[in-house]
Formats: C-alpha cells, sequence, structure tokens
C-alpha cells in the first residue's frame, strides 16, 4: 500500500491539472457577454440569468458530486462532471434564445461542481499530511488562478478571429481531455459503503446544529457574490465606465489601447496575484487562526472594493485594484475549507465543504443576476457595487465568533 506522502504528489498535480483548466472555462463566460448580447439583441440581465443559473447550480452540484465522490470514487465523480460540463458547452453553442441558455446553464454549473473545489479539495485534504494540508489545499487553490489567467485572454483571442459558438465548442473539447490524466490520479481507498452512510449521518447532525458552521455558512456567501459579480461583470464595467487611455499613459506603452482587451486583462491579473496571496493565505493558516485570516481578508475586500467605486474609473486604477482584490481572491478558500477540516474532519470533508460552499453559489447566483438587472434599470453597476461591499463587511464580522476547536476527533477514511 502506497503511504499518504509517496500519493500526494500525482494527486496534486492532476488536481492543479484538473482545476487549472475547469476554471480557465469557468471565468471566461464574463468576455462572452456583449457579443451574444449584442448578436441576438438581448438585454445585459439575460445572459446575466443564464450566469448566475450556472452558479446555483454548481452550489446544488456541489454537495452532491462531494457525496458521489466519498461513495463511489473520486475519478467516477470527475468523469461524470466532464462529460455534463461538456454537453452544457455544446448546446450553449446551439442557443439562440435566452431560456436555452438559461436551461443549459444547470449543465455547465453542475459539470462544473463535478470538476471543482468540493470534490478535488477533498482528495488533496484526505491524501496530505497534517503538517502540508493547508499548503496542499492553497496550491490546488492557486492553480484555479492559472486557468483565471489564461482563460479570458484566451476567449478574447479566439473571439478575434471566430464566432463565440465555435469558441464554445473548443472549450468542451479541452473539459473533456481532462478524463485523460484520471488513472494517474491514485486517490485513497474509499471508505465502505454502510461505513459512511452510518457515519456521515451522525457527522452532518452534529454539524448542522453547530452554530459555527452556520457562521461560516453566512460568510461564504459575499465571497461567492463578489467574485461571481467581478468574473461576469467587471470586463463590461471597464468596456463602458473606464476613462479612456492617454497617449502619455503608461497602459499605453503596453498596447492596452482599448478598454475591451483591459477587462480581460483585468481579470488575467487578478489570477495572477492571487498566485501569491493564496500561497500566502496557505502558509499563514498552517500558523495562525484561520478565523482571524478569513476576517482580515473580507475586510481588506471591503476596502478595495470602497476605494475602487469612490474613485474615478481608470486603466490604473483598474489595474489597481485587480491586483489588490486579486491577492485576496480565493486566499479564503484553502482556510475555509481547512476551517473545516479541522473542525469536522476529513471523511466528510467534502461533503460538509459543499454544503457551505452552496452559500457561495447563492451568493453568487445573486451577484451576477443582481449585476444585469440593476443595469438594465440604472444603466450604471454603482449600486451593486456598493451592495458587495455591504456584504463583504458583513463576512468579515461573522467570522469572529467562530470556534476553532475540533467538534470530533479527525478520522480518515
Amino acid at each position: 500500500m502506497l503511504s499518504r506522502s509517496s500519493i500526494i504528489s500525482p494527486i496534486l498535480l492532476v488536481s492543479c491539472l484538473i482545476i487549472a483548466v475547469s476554471f480557465a472555462v469557468r471565468v471566461s463566460f464574463g468576455v462572452f457577454q456583449i457579443p451574444i448580447a449584442e448578436e441576438f439583441g438581448w438585454l445585459r440581465s439575460e445572459f446575466s440569468l443564464a450566469i448566475a443559473i450556472q452558479n446555483l447550480a454548481w452550489g446544488f452540484g456541489q454537495p452532491v458530486f462531494a457525496a458521489v465522490a466519498e461513495k463511489i470514487g473520486d475519478r467516477k465523480a470527475i468523469i461524470a462532471g466532464a462529460l455534463i460540463y461538456a454537453a452544457g458547452m455544446i448546446l450553449s453553442a446551439w442557443s439562440t434564445t435566452p431560456l436555452e441558455h438559461q436551461v443549459y446553464a444547470w449543465l455547465v454549473g453542475f459539470g462544473i461542481a463535478g470538476t471543482g473545489f468540493g470534490v478535488i479539495l477533498a482528495i488533496v485534504g484526505r491524501a496530505a499530511s497534517d503538517d502540508n494540508r493547508s499548503m496542499s489545499l492553497a496550491i490546488v487553490t492557486a492553480a484555479g488562478s492559472i486557468g483565471q489567467i489564461i482563460g479570458a485572454p484566451i476567449a478574447q483571442w479566439l473571439l478575434s478571429f471566430m464566432e463565440w459558438q465555435n469558441v464554445f465548442l473548443i472549450f468542451a473539447l479541452v473539459i473533456l481531455a481532462l478524463i485523460l490524466p484520471l488513472p494517474l490520479m491514485r486517490s485513497p481507498k474509499t471508505a465502505l459503503k454502510a461505513e459512511i452512510e452510518d457515519g456521515m449521518s451522525v457527522i452532518l447532525t452534529k454539524s448542522l446544529k453547530d452554530p459555527s458552521f452556520s457562521l461560516i455558512f453566512l460568510g461564504f456567501f459575499s465571497c461567492g457574490y463578489q467574485l461571481s459579480f467581478v468574473t461576469a461583470h467587471f470586463p463590461a464595467l471597464v468596456t463602458e465606465m473606464c476613462a479612456p487611455i492617454s497617449s502619455n499613459s503608461f497602459l499605453y506603452s503596453i498596447d492596452i489601447t482599448s478598454t475591451s482587451a483591459l477587462g480581460a486583462v483585468a481579470i488575467s491579473l487578478i489570477g495572477l496575484a492571487n498566485i501569491a496571496g493564496t500561497l500566502l493565505a496557505g502558509w499563514a493558516g498552517k500558523y495562525y487562526s484561520k478565523k482571524y485570516l478569513l476576517a482580515g481578508i473580507y475586510t481588506g475586500r471591503t476596502i478595495f472594493g470602497a476605494m475602487f467605486i469612490l474613485f474615478p474609473i481608470t486603466p490604473m486604477t483598474v489595474i489597481l485594484f485587480s491586483i489588490g482584490m486579486g491577492s485576496l481572491w480565493l486566499a479564503t478558500i484553502p482556510l475555509t475549507s481547512g476551517l473545516i477540516a479541522q473542525i469536522y474532519g476529513l471523511r466528510y470533508m467534502g461533503t460538509l465543504y459543499g454544503i457551505v460552499f452552496f452559500s457561495h453559489q447563492l451568493g453568487a447566483f445573486l451577484g451576477v443576476w443582481l449585476g444585469g438587472r440593476m443595469y438594465d434599470i440604472y444603466g450604471t453597476y454603482t449600486l451593486v457595487w456598493w451592495i458587495g461591499i455591504g456584504i463583504g463587511a458583513f463576512s468579515a464580522i461573522v467570522h469572529l465568533p467562530i470556534r476553532e476547536r475540533p467538534l470530533r476527533p479527525i478520522s480518515l477514511a
């Protein structure tokens, strides 16, 4: 039998690859918002609703796929997720009405759940040692930023010489390719079905009755709201609200000469800054209180968000905001998942994180949908931006009373 130290490397590598590819496709949807709306003459809220539904389906699917992985195997759950993800992309490419996009968004969202953090972080969390778990979770989370760095620019580049439908089909093929390296992912053996069912009912009951679990659930809401709103609407916001780039501007010298291109670059900069921020959060989570680190991250997001909207929106403030917000972007994920493992144990970490992640996706649904709806009503994103700032401050506060003491001894399947 392989030891945990010997199986973490291939698991870590394959996990990083799956997260990077899945994220590269997911974060690119904001780039498609204007081209699709202009082709069909849709309101901004109609395509936004499809992205919002996608996030909601991701939230519903996350605990389902995590439980499936814990019962019948991690790789089977990932394969199912990739197939559903690709099917949703292909069907969306053939869609010509808002309703069709919104229906197929359910498939895309469920597919993301099967190839996303809920399943992957549980695999890595079980395989890593206690000393390396926080950093291992951070490395996998940071891999999502690699996808974020390349996803939006690749989509923007492909759109420069082909129709958006063809880009969707190309992305579907890339998602299907995630199945190829799965034989290399030799994850820890799954527990017996009876053992899982007996233990899961007990730990779920204890967790749902624990006030700290409720606080973690509530606190993760703003993370989804802020991240999904920015991913879906920030390229459009930059395109329409950013001041023109002057000829003597520093940004002009690096040929970011259109606000449309700047929006895609901003998403990539967020991903680039997030690599350092997430790895730092993973390191800090080993030595410092995770709840205080999370409160600090949400406070930082609140400050960056307020400063951005209060100052004139220029190419320079877009770049500065992207770097600042990016350093805090996914830093919550290794800390939140690590906090769940610390308090409630490792065996059902995937399912419990999936339940908490549902709150994240409720926030994501609201952020994306409300962004489009408010834009159609007021012609600006300002109000929905301030709502996100307020929710972020709320999350900073609710993390403070969390009790980090383990609810029960940590055990492995």
